[in-house]
């Protein structure tokens, strides 16, 4: 095996943790509150990725211009903190398919973004994968069978996932440039150091935090939390590095785009969501737009 195909099945390996991370917090969001959920994940992931950096040797304290370290914090706090919490919570109301679905327009945002601030361009065929991307969360919107979630509770799921993609594409745009020459794993770890003071202390003065760190603290609760936690925040996001440091970026990042159809298989399996048609049909469409955006 070869460095690139060892990259490739990173790539697929990692879509495949992210695709069951999302199933387990779509389990024990039902009993943990969005809020609370992204706290625990993201202490647990920064514990995880310190622990990694002694491993490997890599120093946790590191000379790096302030500028750096500050759009690292504030990459962290909108592109964690934010995007995530918003996303559990249209995971919540959508249920695993359709939160997948509406996750892929995470691609044609960062090429929005990338077009406006950092002077790429895009290509036809790319221009095509966005617009198949798009014509997939159309389906889902106006599809009858997302009738069977309440209006009010579908509407709000898809702005608020679409709201969640947004603001993860801002997190990564406004970090790229510096990306070239900052270790991964320090960057990754204060991303997470950026979310965490922020969800505390919107938790420490939430009407309801009483009962979110009473949630937290079940121990019943952790059988869930503890792999849903190191499956996504962790194991899926090293798979990813692998695949990025061994693969092409571009065909890294079309299998792993791989993860809305895990999840929609296995949201069928374990959370009885049933795969209609039209649903399977905007999977496809999805896919096939973020493989051509990706430009393999």
């Amino acid at each position: 095996m070869n460095a690139a195909e060892l990259g490739e099945i990173l790539a697929v390996v990692s879509a495949v943790f992210w695709a069951a991370a999302i199933i387990l917090f779509r389990v024990i969001g039902q009993k943990v509150a969005p809020l609370g959920l992204n706290l625990f994940k993201n202490i647990m992931g920064l514990v995880l990725f310190l622990v990694t950096m002694i491993l490997v040797g890599e120093p946790i304290l590191r000379r790096a211009p302030l500028e750096d370290c500050l759009l690292l914090l504030a990459s962290g706090l909108l592109g964690i903190a934010l995007s995530d919490t918003l996303f559990f919570y249209s995971l919540n109301l959508l249920g695993a398919g359709r939160a997948s679905i509406v996750a892929t327009l995470y691609s044609p945002f960062i090429i929005g973004l990338s077009l406006a601030f950092l002077g790429e361009r895009l290509n036809g065929r790319q221009f095509m994968g966005v617009g198949l991307i798009f014509s997939a969360v159309l389906i889902i919107v106006y599809h009858k069978d997302s009738r069977s979630v309440r209006v009010g509770s579908f509407v709000s799921g898809v702005g608020l996932g679409v709201l969640a993609q947004l603001t993860t594409a801002l997190g990564i745009v406004m970090i790229k440039p510096l990306l070239g020459r900052t270790p991964v794993l320090w960057a990754t770890a204060l991303r997470l150091a950026g979310a965490i003071p922020a969800l505390g202390l919107i938790l420490a003065f939430h009407s309801q935090r009483k009962s979110i760190y009473s949630s937290l603290m079940k121990r019943a609760h952790w059988k869930v939390l503890i792999p849903a936690s190191f499956l996504g925040t962790y194991l899926a996001i090293v798979a990813w590095m692998g695949a990025m440091k061994y693969a092409q970026a571009s065909v890294a990042a079309a299998l792993n785009q791989t993860s809305t159809a895990f999840t929609f298989i296995l949201a069928a399996i374990f959370l009885k969501e049933k795969p209609t048609a039209v649903k399977t049909a905007a999977v496809l469409l999805a896919l096939l737009g973020a493989l051509l955006i990706s430009s393999l």
